[in-house]
């Protein structure tokens, strides 16, 4: 958790507001991978794509 409220620290003084959706989107992708690792969601998964 550190990490976290470091890294919303250093958006927050430096005004880096533009890296949070990049910084959303590989929490979202890095889940996606985590959950399709020999689950029964992968099949669901891969058709998105």
């Amino acid at each position: 958790m550190a990490f976290i409220a470091e890294l919303w620290q250093f958006i927050k003084v430096r005004k880096k507001f533009w890296l949070l959706p990049i910084i959303v989107m590989m929490v979202v992708f890095g889940g996606l991978l985590v959950l399709t690792q020999g689950s029964a969601v992968a099949p669901f998964i891969y058709t998105i794509f």
